[in-house]
């Protein structure tokens, strides 16, 4: 499996309780993507909820940015090891997203402009736990990292807050996104080091 890259060496922040185990603390923030990065016009850009009922929740850059926004200061804490303390983003919570959708489904799969994929069970994204970012730092979000929006679901490794999202689809069943198919764990809880299949 060449594509899984068993990370950076960093600072290690010795006795720091928040920062899980076998990871290194940060300064810079790491870019690591799995092919070439897509540049979507905020104009063109929209992200949808597609229920397992088949009704779709859509917004425009403008309606989204019309939501009501939060400032999250989180970290986050990669799959190859690396952790970045102290992260400010803005954007809108899935919270917020979720208020008019009626779903009975318990899984969600995470889709992206350029075709990056991942699934989470539904209520990890819920009750303050992610939201749709589009600012970083005080500063537009750079498509390198995600922009113009990407998700961020910092109790979970990073793979998981897909960059340039796209939309979520509600499922009855869950189904490997692509890291998961690919040999990663299929939750990716960094406190119990599940990185690969099997850990």
């Amino acid at each position: 499996m060449g594509i899984i890259s068993r990370g950076f060496r960093g600072k290690r922040r010795g006795g720091d309780e928040r920062l899980p185990p076998g990871q290194y603390l940060v300064e810079d923030f790491p870019v690591l993507s799995a092919g070439p990065t897509p540049r979507i016009p905020p104009e063109r850009w929209e992200f949808a909820i597609d229920t397992e009922a088949e009704r779709t929740h859509r917004w425009s850059w403008e309606e989204f940015l019309a939501l009501p926004r939060q400032t999250p200061t989180v970290d986050i804490h990669c799959v190859t090891k690396w952790s970045k303390l102290d992260t400010t983003w803005e954007g809108v919570s899935l919270d917020v997203l979720f208020e008019d959708v009626d779903t009975a489904a318990e899984h969600a799969l995470v889709y992206s402009y350029g075709g990056y994929t991942t699934n989470l069970p539904l209520e990890d994204l819920l009750d303050g736990k992610a939201w749709i970012v589009h600012r970083f730092g005080g500063e537009d979000l750079e498509p390198r990292h995600g922009g113009p929006a990407r998700l961020i679901v910092p109790h979970l490794y990073f793979w998981k807050s897909a960059k340039w999202v796209r939309g979520i689809r509600l499922m009855d069943e869950d189904y490997p996104g692509f890291w998961e198919t690919a040999g990663y764990h299929n939750y990716g809880d960094p406190w119990r080091e599940q990185r690969y299949e099997g850990d």
